[in-house]
C-alpha cells in the first residue's frame, strides 16, 4: 500500500490505497460505458464511469464492498446512473453480507443537471444505506477529499454507520456558497475559508461526536481507522436496544443545541467545550489536535 495523500488523490488512486494490493474488481467499469441519459441532452460532457468507482475487495484481510467519488466530474454530483451504481452496491451487500461498505464521498450533492433524478437517487440511497445497516452490514463514510461530503450525500454520510474525516475533510448539509447565497454574507461568508473549516471541517465535526475518527492526510491512516472503527461497532441485537440507541442520539442532539444553539462560529463551541486556548486548534497537526482536546470532545455513539 502507498503511502499518499487521500486528499491529493482521485478516486481510483484512494481505492487503490485503502483496499489490499491486487484485491479490487470493479463492477460496471468504464468499457462498460454506463452513462449519464440526461448530459448529453444538455450538451455536457460525460464520463464512462459517471463519476464514481464502485466493487469489492479486501480491507487488511476483510471482504468489503467501496464506493469512490469522483470529484474533479461534475464536482462528484449524483445524477441517475452515478446514484444507481451506489444504489446497486449497497444493495449487493444486504445479499452477500460483506464485513462493511466503505463510501469514500467527494461530492458537493445532486447534479444540478438531473436534479429530478439526482434528488430521488438520494432518497434510494439513504434508504439502502439503512437497510444495508438492518441487515448487520456496516456502512462507513470516509471523507477528506476537496469536495467534501456536502448536499444530499452529506445527508446520507450521516445515515452511516460511523463517519471518519481528516482534517482536510468537510462535511455539511449545504454548502458556504448556498449559505450565503440565500441568507447572504452575513450569515455565512464563504469566502472566509479559516470560517468554512472551522464550522465543516474535520476537526469540528470530530469535536462534536459527528466523526469516530479524526486521521492524518493519509492513506494508511485512513485504512488503520476503518478497521479499529469496525473492531468497536456494535449493532444493536434487539428492539430495545435499537430503541434505546436512538432515543440517545436524540437526547445527545437536543443537548448539544441547548449548549451551542447560539453559536456562530466553531471556535465559540470550542471554548464552551472548555478547550485551552481554542483559537490555536485550527493551527495544530492532527496527532497534537487529538491530544489537546481528548477529554473534551463529545462522546462519539
Amino acid at each position: 500500500m502507498q503511502a499518499h495523500s487521500f486528499y491529493e488523490a482521485d478516486a481510483r488512486e484512494r481505492v487503490a490505497g485503502v483496499l489490499d494490493a491486487g484485491s479490487f474488481n470493479e463492477f460496471l467499469g468504464p468499457r462498460r460505458r454506463m452513462t449519464s441519459p440526461h448530459l448529453a441532452q444538455l450538451d455536457q460532457p460525460g464520463a464512462f464511469d459517471d463519476g464514481i468507482v464502485v466493487g469489492e475487495g479486501l480491507l487488511q484481510g476483510r471482504s468489503v464492498l467501496i464506493a469512490a467519488q469522483q470529484g474533479q466530474f461534475m464536482g462528484g454530483g449524483v445524477g441517475e446512473v452515478h446514484g444507481a451504481k451506489l444504489v446497486g452496491l449497497l444493495e449487493r451487500a444486504q445479499r452477500t453480507r460483506p464485513a462493511a461498505v466503505l463510501l469514500l464521498l467527494d461530492t458537493g450533492g445532486v447534479r444540478l443537471h438531473e436534479a429530478n433524478a439526482g434528488l430521488i437517487a438520494i432518497s434510494e440511497i439513504m434508504r439502502a444505506t439503512l437497510a444495508t445497516r438492518a441487515a448487520g452490514v456496516p456502512v462507513l463514510a470516509l471523507i477528506g477529499s476537496g469536495n467534501g461530503a456536502f448536499g444530499g450525500m452529506g445527508i446520507v454520510a450521516r445515515c452511516c454507520s460511523a463517519v471518519l474525516m481528516s482534517e482536510e475533510g468537510r462535511l455539511s448539509l449545504s454548502g458556504p456558497e448556498v449559505i450565503e447565497t440565500v441568507r447572504g454574507v452575513e450569515e455565512f461568508d464563504a469566502r472566509d475559508r479559516a470560517l468554512v473549516w472551522r464550522v465543516t471541517g474535520g476537526k469540528h465535526r470530530y469535536l462534536l461526536g459527528e466523526a469516530a475518527q479524526l486521521v492524518p492526510d493519509r492513506m494508511e491512516a485512513f485504512v488503520a481507522a476503518t478497521t479499529q472503527v469496525l473492531d468497536q461497532l456494535r449493532a444493536p441485537t434487539s428492539e430495545d436496544q435499537q430503541l434505546q440507541a436512538l432515543e440517545g442520539e436524540h437526547a445527545r442532539l437536543a443537548a448539544r443545541i441547548a449548549a451551542f444553539g447560539d453559536c456562530r462560529d466553531g471556535l465559540q463551541v470550542w471554548e464552551r467545550l472548555g478547550i485551552d486556548e481554542a483559537q490555536r486548534l485550527p493551527l495544530l497537526e492532527t496527532d497534537a489536535f487529538l491530544a489537546a482536546t481528548q477529554t473534551r470532545r463529545i462522546t462519539w455513539f
